[in-house]
């Protein structure tokens, strides 16, 4: 088999993480990263470089990279407001290549809202080049393994599953975008429901059913400001992030919960609950998945690691993440995640698109899987809104675009 060849577009966080994933995922190597400047998009070639995945080249352009003989593929982390003109660049880069990049992969969500979803899918259709959604959690060894044991063991002695939740909660985002709305396209709703409702619905679905066959019917949800509008933290995140993240003038949501009714091909009831908060202190960065039937559930906790340390008060030393993603405390008891980038997923959805970008076959998540995400997202907003359910099916959420994101939410 040959090996794929990936470009990335975004040299932050995300790139990094998926970069440590790639040193366990075979038939790939990194050689090239392009950013806003020249000089982010060095420094995650040069970690790709001392990470052994390849002679990485930082490029000026992203036109320039997707242009280049030497990059099969691209990853596109870049912040939520780049989307559309990325793919533009990534198409008018693929228009001069005598043979077609073999894949575009994006992280989620895939836009801010349904128009510039449906942009991002249209781009990368007329160019003919085959899409992958990066949507991590769906592949994280817990989910994956859980979802298999119940659907092969559970489900056919005593039926399907008919409730799955899923929560994601953190102290709050790395960088200053996440925190705006405008360019981030929401608060943590945007930012991490799409993770939640995701793999809700896929463990609640069948192995190897299409997407179709789950439908949802209903989506109820609610925002809040928990946290983050208090005067104190108003002037913390100004302090750390720049005046431009002003909570006092337009503020993003730091919670936000999600139910969504589902109805399957044989017309039994399905719910997914999601959580999301920004506002969450604890170790650090938690996820938790549980999915229930009739004689049986799961339950998956990544704070729950089976290993820890304890720090006395003599022991005192820089704040860092070296144990855990969002890392809280440099004192106490404390959870270590052994391999985040695998146990949160990254490695097994890199190996994913991989092999099926390499196979010519189509992935599991494509860009239409993450515009659906997008449009769950938007009935969201809308019924957090309006405090009424939505129905996805009748609801024209076309040109719906979220209070927060305006800049007109007040919590």
């Amino acid at each position: 088999m040959s090996s794929l060849r990936i470009g990335f577009v975004g040299a932050g966080f995300n790139t990094n993480f998926h970069l440590q994933a790639l040193t366990e995922v075979r038939d790939c190597y990194v050689t090239g990263v392009a950013s806003r400047t020249l000089a982010s998009a060095e420094k995650s070639a040069q970690l790709a470089r001392e990470l052994g995945l390849g002679e990485a080249k930082a490029f000026a352009t992203v036109e320039a990279m997707a242009a280049d003989p030497n990059v099969d593929a691209i990853w596109v982390n870049s912040p939520n407001d780049s989307r559309v003109a990325v793919m533009q660049a990534i198409a008018a880069g693929n228009a001069k290549r005598k043979t077609k990049l073999k894949g575009v992969a994006c992280e989620k969500p895939l836009a801010r809202n349904l128009v510039e979803a449906a942009h991002v899918v249209r781009l990368m259709g007329e160019a003919g080049i085959p899409t992958g959604y990066l949507e991590n959690q769906v592949f994280s060894p817990a989910v994956v393994r859980g979802k298999d044991v119940i659907w092969r063991r559970a489900v056919p002695l005593t039926g399907r599953p008919y409730l799955a939740r899923a929560a994601e909660e953190h102290s709050g985002p790395h960088s200053p975008w996440f925190w705006q709305g405008a360019i981030q396209g929401g608060g943590v709703m945007n930012d991490m429901m799409c993770h939640s409702v995701e793999t809700a619905r896929f463990l609640l679905s069948e192995p190897g059913s299409p997407r179709e066959s789950l439908t949802p019917i209903s989506v109820q949800a609610q925002i809040a400001s928990l946290k983050w509008t208090r005067p104190e933290y108003i002037d913390e995140l100004k302090r750390v992030h720049g005046p431009e993240v002003d909570y006092s003038k337009t503020p993003s949501e730091d919670f936000a919960r999600c139910t969504i009714t589902f109805e399957d091909q044989a017309g039994h009831t399905l719910i997914a609950e999601a959580t999301t908060s920004w506002c969450f202190v604890g170790a650090g960065l938690r996820l938790s998945f549980e999915l229930l039937g009739p004689e049986y559930s799961m339950r998956s906790n990544s704070l729950e690691t089976g290993l820890e340390v304890f720090f006395s008060r003599r022991i005192q030393g820089h704040t860092g993440e070296d144990l855990v993603e969002k890392q809280n405390a440099e004192q106490g008891v404390m959870p270590i995640v052994p391999g985040e980038a695998a146990a949160y997923g990254y490695a097994g959805e890199n190996r994913h698109m991989v092999q099926h970008f390499l196979a010519g076959t189509r992935p599991e998540l494509t860009f239409a899987d993450g515009f659906e995400v997008v449009r769950l997202l938007m009935a969201a907003y809308r019924s957090a809104e309006t405090g009424v359910a939505v129905d996805p099916r009748t609801t024209d959420l076309t040109s719906f675009v979220p209070a927060v994101a305006r800049g007109a939410w007040r919590p």
